[in-house]
């Protein structure tokens, strides 16, 4: 788990970019304090910041390797591990009597791309992103995971290409950001910015499951090489159905030995829910001395540290807590949005960035349940089609005709939410998890808003590619392509690597999806629980108190915070931002009034309206500068 950053002139002058990869690559020490490099020809220009790992005494980056008649033919910088290395590495001996001069992942990246192509990038079982410089033909090859565990922003200039781990470094090239109006209209419906865009006008991201090659002079495009796609298959007989879940429970177990491979100590996160606690205690069985690591916020209803607690003691696991105050949050808040680069308002940030601080103090890597509500199907949200199956499955005629019925009812009336959304097509009610304001309400509020934009903008082709899927596996499709890479492995990638800490996703695995993908709608959601399937295959390994637990994962109170003690610093930052350009700034805070007041629960749209104005004041205006820490690790733990 490391930062890279990239150089690709289009002019032959690379050397004259050095200093500025130099000083984008110190904005990122906290994703490798361990080590640092660069290296430079007259086209490429490549640094690299490093978490030693694997292979800790080498496998320093940039790194060169070649075949034998050219043993410095190509150039690496890699972020991220490739879990099947060593397996890689085995197969090109046997194949083409490859051989190497480390004992790390890196090199294996290399050699399969010389061999096999670009397409190689298919059989890596990992989370990457990384660029290679062919020397000879003077290629640049790149990539990035399937699922987009590990970023990679991009820039295109006059004089070349830059790519970086980190915004913030790119911003050497491009100079200080400025607010993309679509990104920000987008941004304040889903409360992220969706691939491949970034708040920043000037930087986009390479798309995961992508990969490119181009030569100098060239413009960037990628091609997908992971196509994800649910295919259930019916589950008929008893038989079957417990072979599904043995299935499920052998995959998890060997993607998590997987991603235990480590030449430093791994330990895990643990919340009071069922991914977590599934991870933690599979890692037990190939660390018989894991560490677990869990937080809760010190008002009541907002901890799930008791429940973590009594699994760690159930699994058998030395388990460490921290709690996080009402100040804390709000005193921390700037900094984590600096770490953050791009504005992500899922409060959850907070409560990461502080338990991932205290892991750091005893491990090096941790393991964590991302990606089991996408695969598994775990979301709540998913059990909506049962419910709105009875007008789903009515003529259109009559729905639209219920759905008008719906709107006219009074607020509040039972069944008035559920006739308007049953009225409504898939493609137009569902896109993704998070929806803070409402289309309608963004003329009132966003000076930028422009009419005819919306999510379907981004949502629309996604679900083109799943056109007669089951509307759960659309669902999950849609998901995967949003809300997960665009909210979820954000906030565990940059608020892991804000305290050098590397995070490992073993539900987000080739292996593990392939078996998920092929479970039927009735084993991900009944009419009492999510992930059914999953939750059957854990029942050997999951203690009891957490095998049927409602998610939710590490709970932030900012409903209380900013109706009572943060109301003022929350009304501060409206008032003083220099955002009105893009927005109205009294339509802001009669939103906080009314939360103080009780008249609703604004919470949410308040919060991400903070966070961009935050990320404004920081990256935009140069107003705020958040006191940076310089990483103070050990190098080997």
């Amino acid at each position: 788990m490391c930062g890279l950053m990239g150089f690709l002139s289009g002019n032959g002058t690379a050397a004259d970019r050095v200093d500025a990869i130099a000083a984008g690559m110190r904005c990122a020490r906290h994703r490798g304090p361990d080590d640092a490099g660069t290296w430079n020809d007259a086209d490429v220009v490549f640094g690299f910041n490093r978490l030693s790992i694997i292979d800790i005494e080498h496998s320093h980056q940039p790194l060169r390797w070649g075949p034998p008649e050219s043993p410095d033919r190509y150039a690496l910088v890699f972020n991220g591990e490739i879990y099947n290395y060593l397996e890689l590495r085995s197969q090109l001996a046997e194949e083409f009597g490859t051989t190497f001069r480390t004992e790390g992942d890196g090199e294996a990246i290399v050699a399969a791309v010389h061999h096999w192509g670009p397409e190689a990038v298919s059989r890596l079982r990992g989370m990457f992103a990384f660029l290679i410089w062919d020397t000879e033909q003077r290629v640049l090859t790149g990539a990035r995971d399937p699922f987009g565990i590990k970023p990679m922003f991009v820039a295109e200039l006059p004089d070349g290409i830059g790519f970086s781990s980190e915004a913030k470094g790119l911003r050497e090239l491009t100079g200080t950001a400025t607010v993309d109006p679509a990104a920000l209209q987008h941004y304040l419906v889903l409360q992220y910015v969706p691939e491949p865009a970034t708040m920043d006008a000037a930087i986009r991201k390479v798309e995961s499951g992508t990969w490119f090659r181009l030569s100098p002079g060239e413009p960037l495009t990628t091609r997908r090489y992971f196509h994800p796609a649910f295919l259930p298959k019916p589950v008929r007989t008893d038989a079957e159905r417990t072979d599904l879940y043995r299935r499920i429970a052998e995959v998890m177990d060997d993607s998590v030995g997987a991603h235990m491979r480590a030449d430093v100590t791994v330990g895990s996160f643990l919340s009071g829910g069922i991914d977590s606690t599934a991870v933690a205690a599979l890692a037990k069985r190939h660390n018989p001395d894991l560490m677990t690591f869990t937080t809760g916020f010190d008002r009541q209803g907002y901890s799930e540290i008791d429940v973590a607690a009594e699994s760690a003691e159930a699994i058998g696991v030395r388990h460490i807590i921290r709690t996080v105050s009402e100040e804390e949050l709000t005193s921390t808040l700037p900094l984590i949005v600096w770490y953050l680069d791009d504005p992500v308002a899922d409060p959850a940030l907070v409560p990461l960035y502080f338990v991932a601080n205290e892991a750091r103090k005893h491990v090096k890597v941790v393991l964590s349940g991302e990606g089991a509500d996408e695969l598994f199907g775990g979301y709540n949200i998913y059990r909506e089609p049962r419910s709105l199956a009875p007008i789903t499955g009515l003529p259109g005629p009559l729905r639209r005709g219920l759905g008008a019925i719906g709107r006219s009812l009074p607020r509040g009336f039972r069944g008035k939410d559920l006739l308007r959304r049953g009225a409504i097509d898939l493609e137009q009610r569902y896109y993704g998890n998070a929806r803070i304001f409402r289309e309608e309400q963004l003329p009132g509020l966003l000076h930028t808003y422009q009419e005819g934009r919306s999510f379907r903008d981004v949502t629309d082709p996604v679900y083109a590619l799943s056109r007669g899927s089951d509307p759960i596996s659309r669902m999950q499709h849609i998901d995967l392509f949003t809300w997960l890479r665009g909210d979820i492995l954000v906030k565990a990638d940059k608020m892991t690597m804000a305290n050098s800490l590397e995070l490992r996703v073993p539900f987000l695995d080739p292996e593990v999806f392939a078996v998920a993908s092929t479970v039927p709608p009735e084993e991900k959601v009944s009419g009492q629980a999510t992930k059914v399937a999953l939750r059957k295959a854990m029942e050997l390994i999951v203690p009891p108190h957490v095998l049927h637990r409602r998610k939710l994962g590490f709970p932030v109170p900012i409903r209380h915070y900013l109706a009572e003690g943060s109301y003022e610093w929350a009304r501060s930052i409206i008032t003083s931002a220099q955002t009105e350009q893009y927005l109205d700034a009294a339509a802001v805070l009669e939103l906080l009034d009314r939360h103080r007041a009780g008249d609703g629960d604004w919470s949410r749209p308040i919060w991400t309206v903070l966070v961009f104005q935050l990320w404004h004041e920081i990256f935009v205006t140069g107003a705020l500068t958040p006191a940076v820490p310089e990483p103070a690790y050990p190098v080997y733990l």
